[in-house]
C-alpha cells in the first residue's frame, strides 16, 4: 500500500476482515510503515526512514529484538525503561493469562479489587516509611498530574517548583514542570504558578521556598534527559528545605524505579524520605499501561478527608485487574530473579567496559551512570574542530546521532540520544541483560567511535541530510 492509496472505510466491500491478530500480522504486517504513516504519524515514519531505523519488527525476547529478516538486535533502549524484567517475560504473561481466565469482577467502580490492595501493599513494603497510601493511575504523566493536584489540595498552596532539564511527562500539568524548552515552547501558555530552579543550587531553592507559598517541589533523583546525577548533598538538602518551609517533597521514580539504578527506588541511594513518589513504566513488566502515586498518610488524609471527598481523584482504567495482576507478578519477578542486585552488579560492569573509552577517544567527554541507567557524553575535540562546529551549527547535539545510527545499522544495537540538543547517548537495557551482551555493546561502541571521531565525509553527509530532513519534518508537521 502506498502513502497515496485511499483507506478502506466501514461498509466498503474492500475493507479487510480477519479472524485473528496473528492472521492480520501475517497477511499485512509488511504494510506497517506505510499504513502507520498514513493513519498515525507520517513525520515519525519519515524520520525513521531518514536515519535508517525503519525495520519491520517480528518479535522480541528478553534483551533482544528480531526483525522480519531474522536479524537480532540488542535492546539498550528498553522501551524508554519499560522492560526492566525483559521483553515478553513469560511469567508476567502467565499471570495475565491467569487473570483473564479467572473472569474477575474488575473495574466495578463502586467496589474494590483485592488485586489493587495486594499490589499497593507490595509497593509500600518496598517504599520509604513516610509513604502509607497508593493511588493507581494509568501512565507516568498521569501519576505526576495526580501528585500536582493532590499536593496543592493537601497544602492549600498553589505554587510548584521543578528543575531545569527535568522531565515528568507531556500532558499539560506535567509539561508545566518540564524543564526542556524543546517540549514546552510550542504549547504555551502553561499552567500558572510553576517556577523553575537550577539543579545543585540550594540557595536558589531556599529563596523560592522561604516565601512559604510552594505546595510541592518535584525532582527526578536522576534526571532522564542527559542522565544528570545531582551533586552529593543536593537531594538531602532539598528535602530538608522542603520540610523547613512546609513544602511537599515529591520524587519522580517513573524511569528510575523498580531496580533500574541498582536499588528498588533510586531515592535509596540518598536515604530520602519523600512525601510523594510516582512510579510507572516497568510496573507491569511492559505489558499493560499502569502507574501509581505513593503518598504519605498525611497527604492522603488532607485530600480524601470525608465521605464526600472519597472520590476526589481517580482514573477509569486504574486500577484494572490486568494491570494489577501484571504489577504483582512484576514485583515477584524482581525479587525472585534478584534483578535489583543484578542491575547494581551489571551496572558496575558496564562502567568498567565503557569508561576506558573516555581515555581512548578525545571526543568522549565522560561515561557515568547508576545501575543500568548509563550515559556517555561527547564534546568538541582538539582535532577536527571545524567539522564538529559545522555539525553543531546545523543541529546541536548531532554528533551523538552519528554514534547512535551506526550502532543500529552496522552492529544491531538499539540505543538513544539522551535529549534534544545534547551530545549524550543513554542506555536503559532490560535488567535481564547478559554480561556478554554488555561486552558486545562496548566493543560495538569502540568500533563506532573510532570512525565517528574522524568525521569522515560520508558521515558528515549523512548527518547534514538527516538534520535537514528533521527540520523539514518539524516545519511541515
Amino acid at each position: 500500500m502506498s502513502l497515496a492509496t485511499p483507506l478502506p472505510r466501514s461498509g466498503d466491500a474492500a475493507a479487510p476482515a480477519h479472524a485473528s491478530v496473528g492472521a492480520l500480522l501475517a497477511e499485512r504486517g509488511h504494510e506497517a510503515s506505510d499504513l502507520y504513516a498514513q493513519v498515525v504519524n507520517p513525520q515519525f515514519v519519515r524520520l525513521l526512514r531518514t536515519i535508517g531505523f525503519d525495520r519491520q519488527w517480528a518479535r522480541a525476547e528478553g534483551s533482544h529484538l528480531f526483525d522480519a529478516e531474522g536479524r537480532r538486535y540488542l535492546d539498550m533502549l528498553g522501551g524508554f525503561g519499560m522492560f526492566n524484567v525483559g521483553r515478553n517475560n513469560p511469567r508476567i504473561r502467565a499471570a495475565l493469562i491467569e487473570a483473564l481466565e479467572l473472569d474477575t469482577a474488575g473495574s466495578v467502580q463502586l467496589g474494590v479489587s483485592p488485586l489493587a490492595a495486594f499490589l499497593a501493599e507490595g509497593l509500600l513494603a518496598r517504599a520509604p516509611r513516610t509513604l502509607g497510601r497508593v493511588l493507581f493511575t494509568s501512565s507516568g504523566t498521569e501519576a505526576v498530574e495526580a501528585a500536582l493536584k493532590l499536593g496543592r489540595a493537601a497544602t492549600g498552596r498553589s505554587r510548584v517548583l521543578f528543575l531545569d532539564h527535568g522531565f515528568h511527562g507531556l500532558t499539560l500539568g506535567s509539561l508545566s514542570v518540564n524543564g526542556n524548552a524543546d517540549f514546552t515552547d510550542r504549547f504555551g501558555p502553561l499552567l500558572p504558578g510553576f517556577s523553575r530552579v537550577h539543579v545543585n543550587d540550594l540557595d536558589g531553592l531556599e529563596a523560592e521556598l522561604r516565601r512559604e507559598d510552594v505546595a510541592l517541589f518535584i525532582v527526578e533523583p536522576i534526571m532522564g534527559k542527559g542522565v544528570v546525577i545531582p551533586q552529593d548533598g543536593y537531594l538531602e538538602g532539598a528535602q530538608a528545605l522542603c520540610r523547613k518551609y512546609g513544602t511537599l517533597f515529591v520524587v519522580d521514580e517513573v524511569q528510575t524505579g523498580l531496580g533500574r539504578t541498582g536499588r528498588f527506588f533510586a531515592l535509596e541511594h540518598w536515604g530520602l524520605q519523600p512525601d510523594i513518589v510516582t512510579v510507572a513504566k516497568s510496573l507491569s513488566g511492559g505489558y499493560v499501561p499502569t502507574s501509581a502515586c505513593l503518598m504519605s498518610a498525611a497527604v492522603y488524609d488532607r485530600v480524601f478527608d470525608s465521605l464526600e471527598n472519597a472520590l476526589s481523584h481517580g482514573s477509569t482504567f486504574a486500577p484494572n485487574d490486568l494491570a494489577m495482576a501484571a504489577g504483582i507478578a512484576t514485583l515477584r519477578e524482581i525479587d525472585e530473579q534478584g534483578l535489583v542486585e543484578r542491575s547494581a552488579r551489571l551496572g558496575e560492569r558496564l562502567l568498567e567496559l565503557t569508561q576506558p573509552l573516555a581515555d581512548r577517544f578525545e571526543v568522549v567527554d565522560g561515561v557515568w551512570g547508576k545501575g543500568l541507567m548509563w550515559a556517555m557524553g561527547f564534546s568538541e575535540p582538539d582535532r577536527r574542530k571545524l567539522s564538529w562546529r559545522v555539525l553543531e551549527r546545523v543541529h546541536a547535539g548531532l554528533f551523538a546521532q552519528l554514534v547512535v545510527v551506526p550502532l543500529f545499522t552496522d552492529h544491531q544495537v538499539l540505543i538513544q540520544v539522551a535529549g534534544h540538543a545534547q551530545n549524550v547517548i543513554k542506555g536503559l537495557p532490560p535488567l535481564t541483560i547478559e554480561e556478554a551482551d554488555l561486552e558486545h555493546f562496548a566493543a560495538s561502541l569502540d568500533a563506532v567511535l573510532g570512525k565517528a571521531e574522524r568525521l569522515p565525509k560520508a558521515m558528515m553527509s549523512f548527518a547534514l541530510n538527516a538534520a535537514r530532513a528533521s527540520r523539514r519534518s518539524a516545519t511541515t508537521a
